[in-house]
């Protein structure tokens, strides 16, 4: 199957933002199995910028599909653009990962993916942070029991956005806040490592700024195994917990050796992205001693490896890390968690029931 791409596969990334131009480098960066084909955007830096690495221009995805099909592209563009992009796509037979959010509603996002499976077109959503090494290892120390079964789970989610960054009209509305911006990261990672999110109950306030959106939240979530979380997440405090400040995987962020999620099992405790594993001696209990064992895993940029496994499911020789459907779940978590703080009560995730089938 790989032969139909030449030595290369090439990738178009269509929007050139904060977020485009990112996979831009990671394309560029990804390794010589991968070629930039195109940069898709109205804008004139975008003109700029694909000047600049010497790949085509096109100011729509029709203008570059016309010029000629990249083997995939990556829609990094307004979330209300994500499903009438990934649908054009989809009828021209173009892999697509789409950044998340995966779309704007569950409902548009599932028209997306019934579309994409009828036509064997693989879809993926940006989630990168799946990629990251260091959850590679979380992901495999927890499947080889380190903590035993999974109790509870803590995740932090604190940091400052600074005043011109609301200068974007969109970033002040419902949608613009970090509910979706930041949290639906956290909670694919979470259902990533732990499992389905069952329900949920949240509360929100926007009592720091008094935009139309949130700017703070806390949310309790259940988890189908059973296990209890938390998430407090906050665009208005100054503070190191957030995964942007720990993970070192962004340049665009200043690094700190702080932890921000917790995972604690029957047999043992998980700090991220720091991958310490704390566990007892010997017998289990409050008043014996406590071992911390740091694991190792590599600093490799989630966007570059995110661009390679694009590369190798074009090809057809990987599933992907993460789903269109993937996105889709985390969506719908996230639109719980929006109903639960609008009804005041707790709600039910829904179910994605063709899975169930």
């Amino acid at each position: 199957m790989s032969s139909a791409f030449g030595e290369r596969v090439s990738i178009a990334v269509v929007g050139a933002g904060v977020v485009g131009r990112r996979h831009v480098e990671a394309v560029t960066a990804a390794g010589s199995g991968i070629r930039l084909h195109s940069i898709v955007d109205p804008a004139e830096p975008a003109r700029n910028i694909a000047a600049s690495m010497g790949v085509p221009w096109f100011a729509t995805l029709s203008d570059m599909i016309a010029a000629g099909k990249p083997d995939g592209a990556i829609l990094a563009t307004p979330n209300q653009l994500h499903v009438v992009q990934g649908m054009t796509c989809v009828a021209e037979g173009i892999p697509a990962l789409v950044e998340k959010p995966f779309s704007t509603s569950v409902a548009s996002g599932e028209t997306l993916v019934r579309a994409a499976d009828a036509a064997g077109v693989p879809l993926l959503t940006g989630h990168h942070r799946r990629h990251n090494p260091i959850m590679g290892r979380a992901k495999a120390e927890i499947e080889a029991g380190a903590i035993g079964d999974i109790v509870s789970v803590g995740v932090l989610a604190w940091l400052f956005k600074p005043h011109e960054y609301f200068d974007v009209a969109w970033r002040r509305q419902p949608g613009g806040g970090p509910v979706l911006i930041n949290l639906i990261h956290d909670i694919d990672l979470l259902q990533f490592l732990c499992g389905r999110v069952l329900s949920v109950h949240a509360f929100e306030s926007s009592a720091v700024r008094g935009n139309a959106v949130e700017d703070t939240a806390v949310v309790i979530l259940i988890f189908a195994n059973g296990a209890l979380g938390t998430i407090n997440v906050s665009d208005t405090i100054v503070a190191p917990w957030s995964w942007e400040l720990t993970a070192h995987d962004n340049p665009a962020y200043p690094a700190t050796d702080e932890l921000c999620y917790v995972i604690g099992g029957t047999r043992g405790s998980l700090e991220l992205p720091g991958l310490r594993l704390w566990r007892n001696r010997g017998k289990r209990g409050w008043r014996e001693p406590i071992d911390v064992t740091p694991l190792a895993a590599s600093l490799d940029d989630p966007f570059i490896l995110q661009a390679r496994q694009f590369a190798a499911v074009i090809r057809g020789r990987e599933k992907p890390l993460v789903s269109g459907r993937d996105g889709l779940d985390a969506l719908r978590a996230v639109e719980a968690v929006k109903r639960s703080a609008a009804e005041g009560q707790t709600v039910t995730v829904s179910v994605d029931k063709q899975v169930q089938q």
